[in-house]
């Protein structure tokens, strides 16, 4: 019996018997990656170090905050909301029949002063206030198919409510967003000398080459009862109606500028610029605002203030912390790692 029990407990004894049948394990793979082993930076935090940090963060910061705030306040802008003004006095109580009536002559006349010297270019913005391009069905109601192929000029999937005429002719450009392009126009006097306005180049280069056909032209656009916007030239492809691609590229917010043109010549100060304006656009329907606008460049772009006061803040910031970890430091230094800190290294009365 014993030495029967001894050679039945032989095999399960795990003695290094290579015969032995082995366990199963769930033990991974040992490397230093799956066992957090790999070499890694560990920075011990200092008191030295955390000022050091938000001093030169502030040091950077501010002056790029200076600077940008600079080259905001460099840029010239004129703002004329126009939409308010150009209605005549009889029909100010219904701003929507004055601007669906069209044998009510539309032409404005507005004269801006110019407030300080501009630099050519001077780049035209129409802005549209309370206009939601981004709105899901505006913004789907385009086929790029068909924008940027001849072929594909009867696909108008997704165009919807403006894909086809009565007859089922498709349009093109179909859908919403080109159906209610922009048609307000401008024209620029100073003293008895016509300020020419330049169109072209104002859209992406990315758009007219890849996004919008060269053999591609408009056909039974805006041919139905109701007229959302500007008409196109039907002689010219829609890589070339750089109005429209400048139109197509939806915005993200209600509040939006579009680039008009650009205007090649310097302005003075108090120069006097009559604007003769055909005020098309109905934004009264929805309680929109159109405004005219005349800006001036620098090397940020166009005027903006945020830019700059969140440099100057957030540097400013860094100052202040870095001043108040300081004056803790020398007022009431500590040893760097000391264990009497620990709570429950403190005795009861806390210290």
């Amino acid at each position: 019996m014993n030495s029967s029990s001894g050679s039945a407990a032989g095999p399960s004894s795990g003695s290094g018997d290579g015969s032995a049948p082995r366990r199963n394990s769930k033990r991974p793979k040992y490397s230093k990656f799956t066992q957090q082993e790999l070499p890694a930076c560990k920075p011990i935090l200092t008191p030295k170090w955390v000022i050091s940090v938000f001093t030169l963060v502030g040091v950077i910061f501010v002056p790029i905050g200076i600077a940008a705030l600079m080259a905001s306040n460099n840029v010239v802008e004129i703002v004329d909301r126009y939409d308010t003004e150009c209605i005549p006095a009889n029909m100010t109580g219904d701003k929507v029949a004055y601007i669906q009536n069209d044998d009510i002559i539309k032409t404005c006349t507005r004269n801006l002063t110019v407030p300080k010297d501009m630099d050519q270019p001077i780049y035209v913005y129409y802005q549209l206030d309370n206009f939601y391009q981004n709105h899901r069905r505006y913004v789907k109601s385009r086929n790029d198919a068909q924008l940027k192929d001849a072929d594909q000029a009867n696909k108008t999937s997704g165009c919807d409510p403006e894909k086809t005429t009565k007859d089922g002719s498709p349009i093109v450009p179909c859908g919403l967003i080109a159906w209610s392009l922009f048609n307000d126009t401008y024209n620029f006097t100073l003293g008895n000398k016509n300020l020419s306005v330049n169109k072209n180049g104002i859209s992406w280069k990315s758009d007219r080459d890849h996004k919008f056909g060269k053999d591609v032209f408009p056909k039974n656009f805006q041919n139905g009862i109701l007229r959302g916007g500007a008409s196109l030239d039907s002689n010219k492809p829609l890589n070339k109606q750089e109005d429209l691609i400048v139109w197509m590229r939806t915005a993200a917010l209600p509040t939006f500028r579009k680039l008009y043109g650009k205007i090649h010549q310097d302005l003075k100060a108090n120069d006097i610029i009559m604007v003769t304006l055909e005020n098309n656009y109905n934004t009264y329907s929805f309680n929109g605002k159109k405004k005219l606008v005349l800006s001036t460049s620098s090397w940020l772009g166009g005027k903006n203030d945020f830019l700059g006061i969140a440099y100057l803040t957030i540097g400013g910031l860094c100052f202040f912390l870095a001043t108040a970890f300081t004056v803790v430091y020398l007022v009431k230094p500590r040893k760097l790692g000391d264990p009497s800190y620990l709570s429950w290294n403190r005795n009861p009365s806390g210290h």
